[in-house]
Parts: C-alpha cells; sequence; structure tokens
C-alpha cells in the first residue's frame, strides 16, 4: 500500500461507490427494497430487503457527507426514489412497519442517521408528502420500550431526527436512553451491551459499533438541543475506549475475532473514525487513517467481497458459523459503518497526515483491561494481539448457558478464530456443536461430553494475571446463542476455577477442580484446548508427543499447548469446515491421565506466535492454606503468583433449576 494520503482518500472512495452500484441490480423497481442472493435471516426476506436498502443508504450518507457536492453516480437521487416509495403504504414495494417487523427499528435509525448526514442533498429535496411519510413511518418508535441493549439508540438516533425535522418525539425516552446508557458504562471507556443478570457482562464490538457511536451522533443530529454536558461525556468516555481499541488490533488489520456479528467485520473501524470526527481521540492522524487501511485491506484481501462486488456473510471466507438468527444476506452491511471518515473533509489531517506505526508495531505490550476482564499481550515480531478472557461472557448468573464459543472461550486473537461447527441461523439444535474445545478448560463424562463455562464468576484481576469460576454443567441441548440458548435440562458438575498469567506469547493457564455440595466421586477427566489454527491438511504435520502438542497453521502461525504439571497426555483435534478462518482447522489440547483429582492444581503452557517459544517459564506450586498457587518465573525473571482460591462447596445458586 504506497499511496499518498489522497490516493487513499480516493481508494476508500472507489469502494464505496463499488460496493453501492453492485447492490443496485438487486433492488426492486423503485429502489425502496435490496433483496440480495442468499438465505433469507429469521426476519424474513420483507425484512432483509429493507436492511438492504437501510444499511447501504448509511454508507451512501457517509459517502456523499465529505464529497461537497459531487455526486457522478447520482447516488442521492437514486436513494430518494427509495424514499418515497418503501414509505408510501400504497405502493408494492414499501417497507415494513415496527408492528410486522420488530428488525425494521434497528434499520430506521441507519435511515435517519443518513438522512441527517446528506440534508441538503436528500431531504431538503424530497417533496412534502414523502417527507411526511417518512415521519410518519418513524413515529411508532415514539414510545416504544425498546429492549435494553444498544437497540435504546435506535430509538434515540430516530427520535433525534424527527425532532429536528418536525416530527413525532418524547422527553421521556431520550431521558430514559441517556440514563440506561450510564448504567450500562462499566468505566474506563467501556460500555456493557445492556445488563445481563444485573451485571456488567456483555463486552463485544458493540461497545464501539453502537454504544459510543450513536450516543456521539444524537449529540451531533440535536445539536445546541442536546442535554448540556452530554456531548463532553461522551467525547470523554469514547477517547478512553480508544487507548484500549488501538491495543486490540492486529499488524495484520483485524481487529478481534470475539463476540457476536463478527460479520460486520470492519464495522470495526466506527469507533475509530467517530473519535476523529468527534475530536475524542488519542490517536494521531495517521494512526487512525493506519488501522482504517490495513482493516479495509484485511477483509478485501481475504474474500469478504465476492465475484459480484458484494459483502458475503462471514469473516474472511463465506462462512455460516460464525453467524446469528439474525443474519441475513443485507447484514454484513452494517460494516458502512467503517466508512465513517469519508464524512470528513479531505483536508481534514485524517486524510492530510503520513500513516503512523500500529501500537503492536512498536513493540511488545501487556495491559490488563479491567472493565471487561481481559489481559492483553501484542508481540511485535508477529503482529499478534491476544486477549485472555475472564470476564463477562454474555450470560445472565442466574442460571447454566451453553457455551456461546465467540464468548465463553479463555482466548481470543487478531489471528485466530474460535471453532463454531454448525449454522446457529438453520433452527433449534443446529447451531450445537460437539462441546467447547479450544481455548476451553472442560470436564469430560463418561460419555466424553465436554463440559459448558457459562456462566462464569471473576474472581480477580490483577498485573498479569485473573482468575474466574465457573460450575461444570452438561445441558441436554447444546445449542449456543449470544443470548444464553435454550433452557434445557442439565446436569451439574463439580467448580472448576481457572487462572491466567499472560505475557508474550504464553498463556500459563492453572486449573483446579473442587467438589459441589452433594457431589459424589467421578471419573472425569479434565482437558484444555489451546489455539486451534487453519491448516493444511496435505502440509506441514500436526504433532503430539507426551504432554506437548503442536499445531502449524496456513499463515505461519504456531499453535502449541504443554501439559506442565498434572496434564500428561496430549493430542490434536481436527476440524472441517468448522473455523472461520479456513476449511481445515486444527486445536492441540492435553488432559489428565485418567479422573481429575480435586483440589490439585494442574497447569498448562499455551502459546500462540509467528514461531515456537524461546523459552518456556518455569513454574512451581503449592498451597497457602485452601488456596493454590503457581509461582510463574518468565524467562526475563518477571515473577507473576497465580492464586485459585477453594470453592465455597455450600454453595449452589442453582440448585432449585431444573435438572436432567
Amino acid at each position: 500500500m504506497n499511496r499518498t494520503p489522497a490516493e487513499d482518500r480516493a481508494h476508500w472512495e472507489r469502494t464505496a461507490d463499488q460496493l453501492l452500484l453492485a447492490v443496485r441490480p438487486y433492488a426492486t423497481g423503485e429502489h425502496a427494497l435490496i433483496d440480495l442472493p442468499g438465505v433469507p435471516s429469521t426476519n424474513g426476506a420483507h425484512s432483509d430487503g429493507l436492511e438492504g436498502f437501510a444499511r447501504t443508504f448509511l454508507l451512501a450518507g457517509f459517502r456523499l457527507a465529505g464529497a461537497g457536492g459531487n455526486d457522478p453516480h447520482d447516488i442521492a437521487g437514486w436513494y430518494a426514489q427509495g424514499l418515497a416509495a418503501g414509505t408510501d403504504p400504497k405502493n408494492p414495494e414499501r417497507w415494513p412497519t415496527f408492528a410486522e417487523c420488530n428488525q425494521a427499528k434497528v434499520e430506521a435509525a441507519s435511515i435517519a442517521l443518513a438522512l441527517h448526514e446528506t440534508r441538503p442533498l436528500i431531504w431538503d429535496r424530497l417533496d412534502d408528502q414523502v417527507r411526511q411519510r417518512v415521519l410518519d413511518w418513524f413515529a411508532p418508535m415514539v414510545g416504544d420500550p425498546m429492549p435494553g441493549n444498544n437497540w435504546i439508540w435506535f430509538q434515540g438516533i430516530t427520535e433525534a431526527f424527527a425532532r429536528t425535522v418536525g416530527g413525532q418525539w418524547r422527553q421521556q425516552d431520550l431521558d430514559r436512553i441517556i440514563a440506561l446508557t450510564d448504567d450500562w458504562y462499566a468505566g474506563d471507556g467501556w460500555y456493557s451491551d445492556g445488563l445481563t443478570g444485573g451485571a456488567h457482562r456483555n463486552f463485544d464490538h458493540y461497545n464501539g459499533w453502537a454504544m459510543h457511536l450513536y450516543p456521539l451522533w444524537f449529540c451531533r443530529i440535536l445539536g445546541h438541543a442536546a442535554p448540556g454536558g452530554l456531548l463532553d461525556r461522551y467525547r470523554a468516555r469514547l477517547h478512553r475506549f480508544l487507548a484500549d481499541q488501538r491495543l486490540l488490533i492486529g499488524a495484520n488489520g483485524s481487529p478481534l475475532v470475539q463476540g457476536r456479528s463478527l460479520t460486520y467485520r470492519h464495522a470495526a473501524l466506527a469507533s475509530l473514525w467517530t473519535g476523529a470526527l468527534f475530536d475524542a481521540t488519542p490517536l494521531a492522524p495517521g494512526e487512525t487513517r493506519a488501522l482504517a487501511n490495513r482493516m479495509l485491506h484485511h477483509f478485501t484481501d481475504h474474500g469478504a467481497i465476492d465475484e459480484q462486488r458484494l459483502l458475503t456473510l462471514g469473516w474472511h471466507r463465506p462462512y455460516r458459523g460464525i453467524l446469528q438468527a439474525y443474519s441475513g444476506p443485507a447484514s454484513p452491511y452494517w460494516a458502512s459503518k467503517g466508512f465513517i471518515g469519508l464524512a470528513l473533509p479531505p483536508d481534514h489531517p485524517v486524510w492530510t497526515e503520513g500513516e503512523a506505526q500500529l501500537t503492536v508495531e512498536q513493540g511488545d505490550f501487556t495491559r490488563v483491561l479491567p472493565a471487561p476482564g481481559w489481559l492483553v499481550s501484542g508481540t511485535a515480531a508477529d503482529g499478534v494481539v491476544r486477549v485472555v478472557n475472564h470476564g463477562g461472557d454474555h450470560a445472565d448468573p442466574a442460571r447454566p448457558h451453553a457455551d456461546d464459543p465467540c464468548y465463553a472461550r479463555f482466548a481470543y486473537s487478531t489471528h485466530t478464530a474460535p471453532e463454531t461447527p454448525g449454522d446457529p441461523t438453520a433452527g433449534p439444535s443446529a447451531g450445537a456443536d460437539p462441546g467447547p474445545l479450544d481455548n476451553a478448560v472442560v470436564l469430560l463424562d463418561a460419555a466424553g461430553r465436554a463440559s459448558h463455562r457459562r456462566p462464569a464468576t471473576r474472581i480477580s484481576i490483577d498485573g498479569a494475571t485473573a482468575v474466574s469460576r465457573s460450575r461444570a454443567h452438561w445441558p441436554q441441548d447444546a445449542t449456543w446463542d449470544p443470548f444464553g440458548g435454550p433452557d434445557t435440562p442439565y446436569v451439574l458438575g463439580p467448580w472448576v476455577t481457572v487462572g491466567s498469567a499472560l505475557r508474550g506469547s504464553i498463556e500459563v493457564r492453572a486449573v483446579r477442580v473442587d467438589p459441589a455440595a452433594g457431589d459424589e466421586p467421578t471419573d472425569h477427566v479434565l482437558r484444555i484446548g489451546g489455539w486451534p489454527l487453519a491448516v493444511d491438511p496435505q502440509g506441514q504435520p500436526c504433532v503430539a508427543q507426551g504432554a506437548t502438542a503442536r499445531v502449524a497453521g496456513v499463515d505461519g502461525l504456531i499453535s502449541s499447548l504443554v501439559g506442565a504439571h498434572g496434564l500428561p497426555a496430549a493430542s490434536v483435534v481436527s476440524g472441517a469446515d468448522s473455523n472461520a478462518m479456513g476449511a481445515a482447522s486444527a486445536t492441540p489440547v492435553v488432559r489428565t491421565d485418567g479422573p481429575v483429582a480435586y483440589g490439585t492444581l494442574h497447569i498448562a503452557l499455551v502459546h500462540l506466535g509467528g514461531s515456537d517459544p524461546a523459552s518456556l517459564p518455569r513454574v512451581t506450586t503449592r498451597a497457602e492454606g485452601t488456596t493454590l498457587v503457581a509461582d510463574v518465573t518468565w524467562a526475563d525473571g518477571a515473577r507473576d503468583l497465580i492464586r485459585l482460591p477453594a470453592a465455597e462447596k455450600e454453595f449452589d445458586p442453582w440448585k432449585d433449576q431444573h435438572r436432567a
């Protein structure tokens, strides 16, 4: 990418234009619906057609906002025709109402935001009758008891725009939205996407592309009518978040492969561009553009756009394993938020200054992010950023859940994806998998079934270490989704306490298993999984010998796992079409040689890097009363103590719930 800053912007404009022009052949006659090819979402084809219009209109809005009136493809006129037809109740192309389709509320916010950004080009030129029909379509949003997550901001954006153009709005709605947003703020720039079980447990990309983006645009739309001090509050929170987000993008340009809606891809840039637009960023302009360029190229170079120039459902290649039930053919166009930078004028510093190095390229780093409960490590030699997760899992602690691989694993990175076999959009049980495997700590029952983790409880996070605990359980229906999966009978097992120390490419993962009240001795085998990699089945072989397993990935990465204490048996588990990174995958695992012993320490050394580790840390163990301690000494002499307290044997929060 040897382009000048001006050439960078031109590249972004061409990419936006290509995406916008590519969907036109799939539009209805008057452009109100864009019916892209593919499997419909659970919301239905009518909703998907509206989604196609709204999400590409959002891209059109950003494209036009910074173009100085230049519109060679008549983007404004094309979408204006769709607005007129979609809001006409008598038109065969009419949009579904909110009463007919809940998803329409989501798309309303994109339409409102795009209309705000293009007021002189589209809204001001619409006929009075069309403008009124748009407001009539928006109106039922007023007073709607929106779900308690980022959806409240679809109402906020829609009512804010309506307020500025004479439409309906309600102060009580806006007050509620602002108050809930404050409740969900977990500190240090991090929002939980709503509360689960009354707690901040929902940490993912929605923090950036929804919970930071919409509040600031709400203030932008309202202008002087926004509540006093609100803009500054939201700007300060985003500024703090971006200090962390800059750490969570690999040198390959990939954001962290964690959380739901991953098919939105470079929508992860939304908060970075928003920080530049609102002067709410600690990043130099050249770093913002460098991150944006890397991420755009990461996805366009890895198959995110097909031969018809359409965004596909998946991460790199088309892949349904990372989807949700609400994912449809037009869902990936939420990536339009990744083009917010085009709303900035060409003479803005992000489009004129030279690129800067990414944080992970400047040197190795280790950080603790207390709000989400993550340990973070980046290594300059391979550009990999790793996150060890002892925080939120998007699960209500009031009951056991099946593990969603994108929330419940112990580790995520910018270069790997969790194993996600099946198609979560295909109906009940279609998203079920053989059980947690990669970056999981599980107990295997007599039938070989792996236990699940969610919900987990954070015990501690300090320095380079973190500890969490969960109750092993085996759900009868292991179908997973971000919101917990079905309420199904389950078998309860022992308590599993896991602690981690993370430095460089290696995580020291320490585990203890303790009986719960009334537990009988069992023959559970403890198994720990490492990093999954896409592999070439005909290429370098995966190796397992003694307590060590090693996988070589197609991209040159090495995933290795060493059973350093109490885990003598290693193996490699192969996957077929179960990973977003490639059609074949492999995961190293280690396990106990027989039933796990209660109240003892088991230690695994988990490595992900561009080469084999130059050295491994030395780990000794001891007991301090009922607490088990792993004393870790790293090659450079640094030390970490992982303290695993004993579980409270009598504590049983689910004792009155149904069990298999």
